[in-house]
């Protein structure tokens, strides 16, 4: 059976580089009625997933991965910062809270957590779990000790990107194999937290690593739960900076056989929605993807502001997906205190996201 006449949403582990191939292949309006088939049978199509992302270490990170600022290989002007403090993590999340996000990440770029900044890590998760929300965290490559500390703290989710095919994969970073995230990913998996794991379009790379790429997600033991897709974003200092601009269609396309080859995964778009205009914005909904990072940054680039993010989910008729919340009415009315007190005081505390002048 081929992947064209297999049954709509059906969860498979199985798929080969020709399967995902015809689905490629697909007239693109096909493909897109496929695609929202799949989605209207494990999702609500109208609801979209809401996350902000926070950098709490920025800068200096002795991995070379082609396409990152923050590699201490390349000059690109960011400045490198510190662990940020529990406390402003945790303002951050409130206030992420109130703007309607109900999942929290935090990034630092780390090869891999050492021993003594573990503790402050920990405590972060715990105090953003206490604000009911998901926990999110990506810190570079983890042991099995590491993963089970973060399960054990309260981590829902951990993300550790493949970024591409494992072809393509040492055209873009030396520093890690490919085993090496696969390896993280079997520890997060072990220690029983959800994985967050997508790749990086448009860094050169030809159709047959993009479908490489989602073959290795979806024949992984379980599909990740969130699958963040990514669009390029060329910084000036990076040797991606002048990378040719990836066919917008072919974006929305990888979309689309994403959701079908992981129908049960949230399918994220993340960086380089600046870049995208609300018509592509709405295409890829179409083509089902359902989860967003919104807010200011994404680590250390820009990302459409939450306001105008609401506004187009106003204008398609979609609403941001609830979960059950732990707080308790009191601690709501806290926590609304403290994010207009924070707001108040917001030029007092020092931004591990911003971008050097």
């Amino acid at each position: 059976m081929t992947a064209t006449q297999a049954a709509a949403g059906e969860i498979r582990h199985d798929w080969t580089l020709q399967d995902a191939r015809e689905l490629f292949e697909l007239p693109f309006n096909d493909l897109l009625f496929h695609a929202q088939t799949v989605h209207r049978q494990h999702f609500d199509p109208n609801e979209v997933q809401v996350s902000t992302l926070l950098s709490i270490k920025t800068g200096a990170c002795p991995e070379d991965c082609k396409y990152c600022p923050q590699s201490g290989h390349y000059n690109t002007g960011l400045d490198k910062e510190k662990l940020l403090e529990i406390e402003k993590v945790v303002a951050e999340a409130r206030v992420a809270r109130e703007k309607g996000a109900s999942r929290f990440c935090m990034g630092a770029a780390w090869r891999s957590p050492t021993k003594k900044d573990m503790p402050y890590v920990l405590d972060m998760v715990r105090q953003v779990k206490s604000l009911g929300m998901e926990t999110c965290m990506t810190l570079g490559m983890l042991k099995e000790e590491q993963a089970q500390e973060l399960a054990d703290a309260g981590l829902d989710y951990y993300n550790h990107n493949l970024d591409t095919s494992e072809k393509y994969y040492s055209h873009i970073i030396t520093t890690r194999t490919y085993q090496d995230r696969l390896d993280t990913l079997d520890n997060v998996r072990k220690a029983g937290m959800k994985v967050c794991c997508g790749g990086i379009m448009g860094m050169g790379e030809d159709e047959d690593d993009r479908v490489g790429l989602l073959v290795q997600l979806a024949n992984l033991p379980h599909h990740p739960e969130s699958v963040p897709v990514n669009m390029l974003v060329k910084v000036k200092g990076t040797p991606m900076e002048n990378v040719d601009d990836l066919d917008p269609f072919e974006f929305v396309r990888i979309i689309a056989v994403a959701r079908i080859m992981m129908p049960e995964s949230h399918v994220r778009l993340s960086a380089g929605r600046e870049q995208m205009n609300e018509q592509m914005q709405a295409l890829c909904f179409m083509a089902g993807a359902n989860s967003i990072f919104y807010g200011e940054k994404l680590l250390t680039t820009s990302n459409p502001e939450a306001d105008a993010d609401m506004q187009l989910f106003r204008r398609l008729g979609i609403r941001p997906e609830q979960r059950e919340q732990c707080a308790t009415e009191e601690q709501e009315e806290e926590a609304i205190a403290d994010a207009v007190e924070y707001e108040a005081t917001r030029h007092m505390f020092y931004d591990a996201t911003r971008e050097s002048a």
